[in-house]
């Protein structure tokens, strides 16, 4: 999550300090407390949640737990990452149902956030859960959003109910309802309006929205590039209308993460869904102690599993590992394996979720268009190509670099990247037919590229 590469850098450089000490003294543990505040402070995190965030880690630090611990240093990493996750939430906070079985979710939050794109998102989620969600747009002010969210529906392959030329949002809001009721949608997903300032007016229609609709769930749609402001307009939102919690957008960005740190603590209402990338299917649920592990460096593996498992293909897989123990895994077989890496999302996300990445490479630096290179010169090679790379001369390498947008120096290392590959797979072969003699059976999986 590049939000947080700073204050993960920053918070993991502090507590792998203390990781290894045998012995931990009140002053390493004042010292501790100070960069950890300073870390804090500079990721625009409220001032109010630093302060009982430090007391916490501080008192629980000077505890009998610590002082006559056998590994204090590991003791103190635990009381930081517990203290995390209390200030995100301890729990994870599902999307409510309606128990008459139609449910509404409005979506609020100001001009900007990304809400129109998160309602889609949304959408596509409880789709694939096996839902039925139809989206509604109530933005009057602006038509271009109305037809915004009808492509996005389109994408996302849900039905969607807008009607432009009507100027009450309330009208369009009860149509929506009686639309989705009628088309035996079990959840309607309201888009409103925002505005780049909070007013009178925007309050009083969002209102009249909810009368009518009845919404089941009220989610502000938070840009967690905003910082402390974030607080300030959550309270606002809370106060006028009521929030049930919040989405978190723009987790992919180059912000500081205050937003996120700071907004559970000071509303009391729990982040339900972030969003981690502009695709459709780059949302997902919020666990509080799996960001705190990442904010830490400790990376966030069950998130990955659940990625890959969603990615990848099983049948693909297992053709992939009959012919690496046939040792005919070739450029095509490659292909593959790209696909469903790309479909994992972005490898700066997957290198974040890595345990003990955290702090120890600049993910700024991981280029997530080298897979699409790798991709665009695989694709450039006819199929003979792709199933005998022998084939590949200079003069062929010189046409698929041309047709891939590349140079004959990256076709160069592709095919020696794959060749060393291919050796690798060559001794696995062999290991597993070792294993096989002997009545072992040797553990399958993909190979990561």
């Amino acid at each position: 999550m590049a939000i947080f590469h700073g204050l993960s850098g920053k918070l993991t450089a502090v507590v792998n300090k203390m990781r290894g000490k045998t012995r931990v003294s009140e002053q390493d543990i004042k010292e501790m407390m100070r960069e950890i505040r300073l870390a804090l402070l500079e990721a625009d995190v409220n001032f109010q949640v630093v302060k009982d965030l430090i007391a916490d880690i501080s008192e629980r630090s000077k505890g009998s737990e610590v002082m006559e611990s056998l590994t204090p240093g590991q003791q103190i990493v635990k009381i930081v990452n517990e203290a995390l996750i209390d200030i995100l939430g301890r729990t994870t906070s599902k999307l409510a149902v309606s128990p008459s079985g139609f449910t509404v979710i409005m979506l609020y939050g100001l001009q900007g956030a990304g809400k129109t794109t998160t309602a889609a998102k949304l959408a596509l989620l409880l789709k694939k859960r096996g839902k039925k969600p139809m989206l509604t747009s109530v933005d009057v002010h602006r038509p271009a959003a109305a037809r915004q969210l009808e492509i996005l529906a389109a994408q996302a392959g849900v039905p969607c109910f807008i009607q432009p030329e009507e100027p009450l949002a309330a009208e369009i809001a009860a149509r929506a309802v009686d639309r989705a009721r009628y088309m035996l949608c079990d959840t309607l997903i309201v888009d409103t309006a925002g505005r780049m300032t909070i007013d009178r007016e925007m309050m009083q229609e969002l209102k009249s929205i909810a009368r009518v609709t009845n919404p089941t769930e009220k989610l502000l749609i938070v840009d967690a590039m905003i910082g402390q402001e974030a607080v300030n307009v959550a309270l606002s939102f809370d106060q006028e209308v009521g929030l049930d919690g919040f989405i978190m957008t723009k987790l992919d960005g180059d912000a500081r993460g205050g937003a996120a740190l700071s907004i559970r603590r000071m509303t009391g209402k729990p982040i339900k869904l972030i969003c981690v990338g502009e695709k459709l299917e780059d949302i997902e649920e919020f666990y509080p102690d799996r960001l705190a592990s990442r904010i830490l460096g400790m990376g966030d593996v069950l998130s990955l599993i659940e990625k890959a498992t969603a990615a990848l293909d099983e049948k693909k897989a297992k053709e992939s590992l009959e012919k690496i123990r046939k040792n005919q895994f070739s450029l095509e077989d490659m292909l593959d394996q790209f696909e469903q890496v790309k479909k994992m999302g972005s490898l700066k996300d997957v290198m974040n979720k890595l345990p003990g990445m955290g702090g120890k490479i600049d993910i700024d630096q991981v280029d997530d268009r080298a897979v699409d290179r790798s991709l665009a010169i695989i694709r450039s090679m006819t199929l003979r190509e792709r199933r005998n790379h022998n084939l590949l001369n200079a003069s062929r390498r010189k046409r698929i670099a041309a047709g891939s947008g590349t140079t004959v120096q990256e076709v160069n290392r592709l095919v020696r990247r794959f060749e060393e590959t291919q050796k690798m797979m060559k001794r696995f072969s062999g290991m597993s037919g070792k294993m096989g003699k002997k009545g072992m059976r040797p553990s399958g999986g993909g190979f990561p590229f």
